[in-house]
């Protein structure tokens, strides 16, 4: 991420800084390193937005056309904040210091920072991309069970009972009874096995199709776990509760989900 920041902070230093003075003008030290400051300040502030119009629209097959389109249109919004946002701060620093600031004409000058920011957000959304991948690559990736092109499965593809993993460039199995809660993460969801977390290109709902019904339960819009690995359910105040996993894990409950795990949690 520092080279992204760094690549925006040098393309903004040749390409000059919207209302600020020329060269010559007798501008001071401070000023350009308020300038740059605010700049970065402000994009590093927006960076979550990005994450999370990922998650909304996520460059998956499928949809990669119609969101890498949405994205698109999304740098407009993302760069009118980030121009809002440093000439805020700019302004109100160059108040504390006695003067005032100008960012010029604002239709030409934004048009100057939306070209920047257009590079900017198209970068921090492919370093985003390029960390998953290298994380997948390094953490394994788990994925389903498929049926054989020829002749029958050894296991129920409807309900496996193992999954495949591929970690840096090798396969193996890993039981789905040893996963012991699972917890949504934008495309994908994260399977946690005794402190090892193997990401699975599966939406919640799916995957909970394919899991037992009397060993794994829903508790959250974000997490299932595995009725054995509970230890405790603590109620809250606000309604919701809070399950203490045996490995010493927390995991939240909501009240749409609660009375269905103390149910399933009962004594026949």
């Amino acid at each position: 991420m520092d080279s992204v920041f760094s690549c925006a902070v040098v393309g903004s230093v040749y390409g000059g800084v919207p209302g600020a003075p020329q060269k010559g003008s007798g501008f001071q030290l401070w000023e350009f390193l308020v300038w740059e400051g605010t700049s970065v300040l402000a994009v590093v502030m927006l960076f979550p937005l990005i994450l999370t119009w990922d998650r909304q629209f996520p460059l998956s097959r499928g949809k990669l056309g119609r969101n890498l389109a949405i994205h698109l249109l999304l740098t407009l919004p993302w760069s009118l904040l980030h121009v809002v946002g440093m000439v805020a701060m700019r302004t109100t620093i160059y108040w504390l210091e006695g003067g005032s600031y100008d960012f010029g004409d604002w239709p030409v000058e934004f048009f100057y920072e939306y070209l920047k920011d257009f590079r900017t957000y198209g970068s921090l959304l492919s370093a985003v991309y390029l960390y998953r991948f290298l994380l997948l690559r390094m953490q394994g990736e788990a994925c389903m069970l498929e049926r054989p092109d020829e002749g029958e499965p050894v296991e129920p593809i409807e309900r496996p009972e193992r999954l495949l993993v591929k970690k840096l460039g090798k396969e193996f199995l890993v039981n789905v009874k040893d996963i012991e809660w699972v917890e949504a993460a934008g495309n994908y969801v994260n399977l946690h096995l005794g402190g090892r977390v193997y990401p699975l290109r599966e939406t919640m709902t799916k995957l909970l199709d394919r899991l037992d019904p009397e060993s794994f339960v829903r508790v959250h819009r974000s997490y299932i776990v595995r009725l054995d690995s509970v230890a405790e359910i603590e109620p809250l105040e606000s309604g919701d509760a809070r399950i203490h996993l045996v490995s010493g894990q927390q995991v939240p409950v909501s009240r749409r989900h609660r009375d269905q795990l103390r149910a399933q949690l009962a004594p026949a």
